[in-house]
């Protein structure tokens, strides 16, 4: 019995798809709910499962192939299975074909998540049927993984991509996902009145809050890991509680205020820049805020981001300190009015009190839509973030 492989029903802002990789070739066996092949929308990476065991028999759309909602991709043979695994058996011996005793079962998308990790399966728990290792428990063993990478991983990465002297040229398409990146910002740019106003915190209160806490709070939340966009989230919250036309965005001759704040975090990946959503991020505590960015972050990496993780929001936190920025203009994501850039912390000689002090210092950045926010909401904002940055007990006692 052949059975189809058609491209998943995308969602109504999607309107087609690449296919990005086939992880089966013609004449290969294929289980129930293994992964077939991926397909690149302009948003997310979207993995298309077998129905069933079988043997792929052909390969209607290959890679690079634009396709369109439920357009067949290839198809399966369930009837060549039992044909098929007598082969395999004889061919393969039956130590490679079943576990050994004691080694845990992974289903394949685990299996494929353990080893772009490097896991070894048995340091996996388990919690599907009969010690099953699932999709889940590999991408929690993955997230609790160190983030150490060894020298000759760290060199690699590093090298250039061309040698010295060599005129040869690369050529690569771009991905849809950075394609339809570089169309909204400049469509942000080109129909927003974008203007962008500066501060600087001094990150001191919160550098002494966090080293004073720090292993006490990944202690208490089961490794969560106590880091400076918790804080910001917070305060930016709060912020925008107070001037909430920072939090409202445009729809044609309507401005929409929004009652609550859902906080978009900025992530950069191979793919492109990716902005996935902190729903109701007033109701979050600092550990849910660090653990959900973690998720995100990990997903982002591998491409599994899904589309509703990624829709809305009502306000940006974009953080390039990370990668050494010491100043920059953030691009508002719209439909938004407004996007918080965050800085590297550099220490610098401050004026306190009629001395010079050595402070660890960071610029902030606020751009805007001027079209709906003044000036003066803008800099009140950036104000309110940094005088709740800069005294954290004023988040815990809402003051």
């Amino acid at each position: 019995m052949a059975i189809e492989i058609k491209a998943p029903a995308f969602p109504e802002s999607v309107a087609d798809g690449t296919v990005a990789t086939w992880h089966k070739q013609v004449g290969e066996a294929v289980k129930r709910d293994e992964l077939i092949v991926d397909i690149e929308t302009d948003k997310v990476v979207m993995e298309v499962l077998a129905e069933a065991d079988g043997v792929l028999t052909e390969v209607v759309a290959e890679e690079g192939a634009t396709v369109l909602s439920g357009e067949l991709l290839g198809k399966l043979n369930t009837e060549a299975v039992a044909s098929a695994a007598p082969a395999a058996a004889e061919a393969a011996p039956a130590a490679a074909t079943a576990p050994a005793a004691g080694e845990p079962i992974l289903s394949p998308a685990a299996r494929k998540i353990a080893a772009e990790n490097q896991l070894q399966p048995a340091s996996i728990p388990g919690t599907g049927k009969d010690g099953r290792v699932t999709k889940e428990d590999a991408v929690a063993a993955a997230a609790g993984k160190s983030a150490a990478v060894s020298p000759a991983a760290a060199a690699a990465a590093d090298a250039p991509l061309f040698a010295a002297g060599d005129r040869t040229e690369k050529r690569v398409p771009m991905t849809r996902l950075r394609a339809r990146v570089a169309e909204r910002l400049v469509e942000a740019q080109s129909t927003m009145a974008m203007l962008t106003t500066y501060n600087e915190v001094n990150m001191k209160p919160i550098m002494d809050l966090r080293a004073k806490y720090k292993d006490l709070f990944e202690k208490t939340h089961n490794g969560t890991r106590l880091g400076f966009m918790s804080f910001f989230v917070k305060a930016a919250t709060e912020a925008l509680k107070r001037q909430p036309g920072v939090n409202a965005s445009i729809d044609g001759k309507d401005i929409v205020y929004h009652g609550y704040q859902d906080i978009g975090v900025a992530v950069s990946s191979d793919r492109g820049l990716v902005v996935p959503v902190l729903r109701n991020a007033e109701l979050m505590g600092l550990a849910e805020i660090e653990a959900k960015i973690r998720e995100y972050g990990l997903k982002a990496r591998d491409g599994k981001l899904s589309i509703e993780e990624m829709t809305g929001g009502t306000f940006t936190i974009s953080n390039g300190g990370v990668f050494g920025s010491l100043l920059s203009s953030p691009i508002v994501n719209p439909p938004q009015t407004a996007i918080l850039g965050m800085h590297k912390i550099q220490e610098r000689p401050m004026a306190v009190n009629g001395e010079v002090v050595i402070l660890p210092m960071m610029y902030l950045a606020l751009s805007y839509d001027h079209r709906l926010i003044d000036g003066k909401e803008a800099v009140t904002f950036l104000v309110t973030l940094k005088d709740l940055l800069e005294d954290p007990a004023r988040l815990l006692l809402d003051i």
